[in-house]
């Protein structure tokens, strides 16, 4: 089996349920509040680990209880965390995240230690990161730290060769376009592309369109996720369109996350794009249906059930 790299963000999620998300100047009660690890970048090594993947997560926390239990609670599903940094000046990431009744979620970061994950953090350490890249065969990352340090593994990355995904969220618009060049994967939701192309996407049409315009920019393969209504892969040669299983969804937190490291895990054990897309989404499909972040990732086992 390929090796997988993460690099990205680690927080603890602070997970608050309500009938709805307020409007501007509106106050709610809430039904209830948890504490859950979470981090885009966390989620998906958590989720690779738990599905039996190999996958050494590269990020930093802060020296408090908060960083302590993201680590232990990736160590626990076989994730190498030795290259997640301590920081003693800078808090853990934290996420504040409201779900309404009917899952859907809105999210506010505060990044504490992730911002501080920049170029100049990992370069202390530059023959470590040139030592862990060349050792992996895929670079998983996002953009919840610094662009300037995804955009440095990047490059380093696609010096060795290795195949790159990006999960472009949460999306930004100034993104230069030579950030795209020589990306194997990026894997936005419609309102991600959006952001990023400046179009809109509310029609499959739109999408797709949207989708062509990164690939003008150097994206190898865009996999525009459109929730509940599929998925549709765009490259040079094709279009595809894959259909989601229809299920209830009770909170939709790290159901891309799931799909990004289901799909990454599948590539790296040898199957197609397209199998791998059918794996990513199986996998989200379930942690739809469960709440919480890391909490919602299904095994493998649960996976095949639901697949047969």
């Amino acid at each position: 089996m390929k090796k997988i790299l993460i690099v990205g963000s680690l927080n603890m999620d602070c997970v608050i349920e309500t009938p709805h998300i307020p409007r501007a100047g509106e106050t709610i009660s809430g039904r209830n509040v948890v504490f859950t690890p979470g981090g885009k970048g966390a989620n998906q090594a958590y989720a690779i680990g738990k599905l039996g993947g190999s996958v050494k997560m590269l990020g930093a926390v802060g020296k408090d209880s908060f960083g302590q239990t993201l680590k232990n609670n990736l160590a626990n599903v076989g994730v190498d965390v030795s290259e997640i940094s301590v920081l003693e000046h800078e808090p853990t990431g934290q996420a504040f995240i409201s779900i309404d009744d009917e899952g859907e979620n809105s999210i506010i970061i505060i990044p504490g230690a992730n911002g501080a994950l920049t170029p100049e953090l990992i370069g202390k350490k530059e023959e470590y990161l040139k030592k862990n890249i060349e050792n992996s065969d895929i670079i998983v990352m996002q953009l919840e730290i610094p662009l300037e340090t995804v955009t440095y593994v990047k490059e380093l990355a696609a010096s060795f060769q290795k195949t790159i995904i990006v999960d472009p969220a949460p999306a930004v618009t100034d993104i230069p376009d030579s950030f795209w060049n020589g990306i194997d994967y990026i894997k936005p939701n419609e309102t991600e592309l959006s952001i990023l192309t400046g179009k809109p996407t509310g029609t499959r049409e739109e999408i797709i369109e949207g989708a062509k315009s990164m690939l003008h920019k150097g994206v190898r393969n865009v996999i525009a996720t459109m929730g509940g209504k599929g998925c549709l892969l765009v490259n040079k040669d094709s279009t595809q369109f894959f259909e989601s299983r229809s299920v209830k969804a009770i909170d939709t937190t790290a159901a891309g996350d799931c799909f990004t490291a289901a799909f990454a895990l599948a590539l790296a054990e040898g199957k197609s794009c397209q199998k791998a897309i059918a794996f990513g989404q199986e996998a989200s499909a379930i942690a739809v249906t469960r709440k919480g972040a890391q909490a919602s990732i299904p095994n493998r086992q649960e996976i095949t059930e639901t697949s047969c």
